[in-house]
């Protein structure tokens, strides 16, 4: 079996990134096949089985010309006519199977009122063999849109996470750790949905009570300019390293390294990040969008003042870590799902035929 996935491959790193990553690995151990065609704007040399085709049409040609059983689409933020056009035409190419993963955890909330039945999104939806949601939320509003119970699986975007031991923290990292404890850090992108400017205005008071505190900022983004600019005019500017985009392993070494790890968000979904850190043991202080996993310590949207006073909880309280069991039970529940869309159309067929 060969299964071909679109969807943004790294670099930049971010949850949707990982979980594509993630799935490839895990598809390879297994001797099967896991091209991937990168459907982003960042472009580098094919390689490895990683295309980077620079238009619709070079991607149509690529889908085609991969020999491949399964097509997964990964889809993080909106469900544009663009994208759903790539759905549709993936399901016109003979013998191929279509399975969507659509990461965008928050849509429902801005866009679940507009869910018809009748509409080009429920159309499309409709046609792919099966669609994964990240949450309930998601598996409901495709239920909305008319798709079939059994075709909506919920299976969260997780990978288990191995940090790479052995020698220190490379520069500038290992300088900033070492000047900086307690250290918080964070990761996504540096867009205003993050709300990053929180966490560097938080870090002035946090620092009058835990006078060594640093905060790492990981990733990459159209604020780069405004937030290197507002570091600059901080007080606490010098403690604050903004390192742009790292590659995942030393990411996560990162993470299991910090005392803290923060999601303030106006606008989240499922963040692979969040479940991350709380795999490797460190502490999850996240703005509460309704969908966080367990384990993590939870403040309102926007409150700078709750976002302070819970790190100052978590700080005071805080003790010997220990870092959480791998589960690699997604990855083989997608694995079941390629099987299941490979081996049963039959089955399936007649399962529609059943409930219609």
């Amino acid at each position: 079996m060969v299964v071909l996935q679109l969807g943004p491959y790294p670099p930049p790193h971010g949850g949707v990134q990982t979980n594509l990553v993630a799935i490839r690995e895990h598809l390879r151990r297994h001797g099967i096949g896991a091209p991937v065609v990168n459907i982003t704007r960042h472009r580098r040399p094919d390689q490895d089985e990683v295309y980077y085709p620079h238009s619709a049409l070079e991607v149509m040609r690529l889908l085609w010309r991969i020999p491949a059983e399964v097509i997964h689409i990964h889809i993080g933020g909106q469900l544009t006519n663009r994208l759903l056009g790539l759905c549709l035409a993936a399901t016109l190419i003979p013998g191929r199977r279509v399975v969507l993963t659509f990461h965008s955890g928050g849509y429902p909330s801005w866009a679940g009122g507009s869910a018809r039945r009748f509409s080009f999104r429920g159309f499309v939806l409709r046609r792919l063999d099966m669609i994964v949601a990240v949450n309930a939320e998601i598996a409901a509003l495709f239920a909305r849109l008319g798709v079939d119970p059994w075709r909506i699986r919920i299976v969260y975007p997780f990978a288990p996470v191995r940090v790479e031991s052995g020698g220190a923290l490379p520069e500038p990292f290992a300088a900033f750790r070492a000047d900086h404890h307690p250290l918080l850090t964070t990761v996504g992108l540096l867009e205003p949905e993050y709300d990053l400017p929180l966490q560097i205005r938080s870090l002035e008071e946090v620092r009058r009570r835990f006078p060594r505190a640093g905060l790492v900022i990981v990733g990459s983004g159209s604020l780069e300019a405004d937030l290197r600019a507002e570091i600059a005019r901080s007080p606490v500017g010098s403690h604050v390293l903004l390192c742009g985009d790292v590659p995942h392993a030393l990411t996560l070494r990162l993470i299991a390294d910090s005392d803290l790890f923060l999601r303030t968000t106006l606008y989240d979904g499922d963040s692979v990040s969040v479940r991350e850190a709380l795999q490797l043991g460190t502490p999850v202080i996240a703005s509460n969008n309704g969908m966080r996993p367990g384990g993590v310590h939870l403040i309102p949207r926007a409150n700078g003042e709750a976002l302070r006073e819970e790190i100052d909880r978590r700080l005071s309280a805080q003790s010997h870590r220990r870092p959480a069991a791998g589960d690699s039970r997604p990855l083989e529940e997608l694995l079941d799902i390629y099987k299941e869309v490979v081996r049963e159309p039959l089955t399936r067929a007649m399962r529609r035929l059943s409930e219609s």
